[in-house]
């Protein structure tokens, strides 16, 4: 039996600097966070706006992350990870609606994303001979049996490879070594290996949804948008799956990471957020005027691609040991429509029917000198859309589709 989690400690791991800096509490249903002291002497803001840098006991007013302030909320599994929570909790005869905020910390232990972990650890890591994963195919299998609520043997190691993941898509948290082509599914880093992100279909994705992420990665770097490493892997059976370096992971490193919905407190499923916001944001935490042009090619390219799937938690920043933040790389961009029809962040207060109007408008508010350049490169970059097609060999009827939304 799981005991009850009332307190947890929490600690920034970067690998080679490990600090204690609060605590946890979970009192008559509401949850308080207090800074130790000697953590304060340090001077690093984990949350600089939401979260005060001093000796208060302070809660969270909003309950858009379950009672915890966002910082923590974005280490919390969400999507294919809180899933795989769920089902591992019924495995273990535990209803997941009898567990709070501080038993899914607990869960997530030191295998969360970016540099945050909680003690005490109730994630039971699986050890090397435990897996019996012959390759990304079967992976794949499994994971349809847990989208399709169908039992699978290898439910443990689907959550120790993913169960503290966000986002929709079901995906691996694998270790790559890129000059042989292997993985490793240990978690225990090896020499030549790299960290990495492998993803899979979702049950409503088209059948080459791998093939059209890494076209729109392709276009996304040629319009100069910064993106971790990224590739198709195919397997002998030829199935393509998209996988990408993590980059709050180097080797042994750990940086730590913070979404935008969890550092400004949005509901990035019904958010008022523009991307306007996201630009002071980014300013405010980088005091580099370079941060405008980052976000504002970011907003282009998801006019013009098509991507109204870009909501607050795929944006986010990332801290090293230091305590110096800085805008992390783009990450899930892809063809996606919305159910509404709208971008899930406005660009200058439009969210149907943005356009080059709309984004010249946000930069003039931010006082950019060179948005024309911007914009250009971008739109000069999806106009290349069938050279990208081609190289990741997206099929007839999804190139066909999606030129018909971006090539107007």
């Amino acid at each position: 039996m799981i005991p009850s989690i009332q307190k947890l400690k929490v600690s920034l791991n970067f690998g080679s600097k490990s600090m204690d800096i609060g605590e946890l509490l979970l009192d008559k249903k509401k949850v308080y966070f207090k800074y130790l002291d000697p953590f304060l002497d340090e001077k690093i803001h984990i949350s600089p706006f939401k979260l005060k840098l001093d000796h208060s006991i302070q809660s969270c007013e909003t309950n858009i992350f379950e009672g915890l302030f966002g910082v923590f909320g974005d280490s919390l599994p969400d999507g294919w990870g809180r899933l795989l929570v769920d089902r591992k909790l019924i495995k273990l005869g535990i209803s997941p609606y009898d567990t709070n905020a501080l038993f899914r910390l607990a869960l997530v232990g030191n295998s969360g994303p970016g540099a945050l972990v909680y003690q005490p650890c109730i994630h039971n890591e699986i050890p090397l001979h435990a897996f019996d994963i012959k390759g990304l195919d079967e992976i794949s299998s499994e994971v349809d049996k847990v989208l399709n609520e169908e039992p699978t043997t290898i439910l443990d190691e689907l959550f120790f490879l993913g169960g503290s993941s966000g986002g929709a898509r079901p995906k691996v948290n694998v270790l790559y070594n890129p000059s042989n082509g292997s993985f490793s599914y240990s978690g225990i880093m090896q020499a030549n290996y790299e960290h990495w992100i492998v993803k899979f279909p979702s049950s409503y994705d088209p059948k080459d949804i791998a093939n059209i992420e890494y076209a729109y990665y392709l276009m996304a770097i040629d319009a100069g948008i910064k993106m971790s490493d990224s590739k198709l892997f195919k397997t002998p059976a030829g199935n393509y799956y998209f996988g990408t370096k993590r980059f709050d992971r180097l080797v042994n490193e750990r940086f730590h990471l913070h979404s935008a919905a969890g550092m400004l407190h949005d509901n990035f499923r019904l958010s008022n957020l523009d991307y306007g916001h996201l630009m002071d944001c980014a300013f405010k935490l980088e005091s580099n005027v370079l941060a405008y042009e980052n976000i504002l090619k970011l907003a282009a390219f998801n006019v013009f691609s098509h991507n109204k799937d870009d909501h607050s938690k795929n944006v986010s920043f990332i801290m090293n040991s230091d305590g110096n933040w800085t805008l992390a790389p783009a990450y899930d961009l892809t063809f996606s429509t919305s159910s509404h029809g709208y971008h899930s962040t406005s660009i200058a207060g439009e969210g149907q029917n943005p356009g080059v109007t709309h984004l010249n408008k946000l930069a003039e508010t931010f006082g950019m000198k060179n948005p024309y350049q911007i914009i250009d490169q971008v739109q000069s970059s999806i106009r290349k859309w069938e050279y990208f097609v081609d190289e990741a060999k997206v099929t007839k009827a999804s190139n066909q589709m999606i030129s018909k939304m971006i090539l107007k």
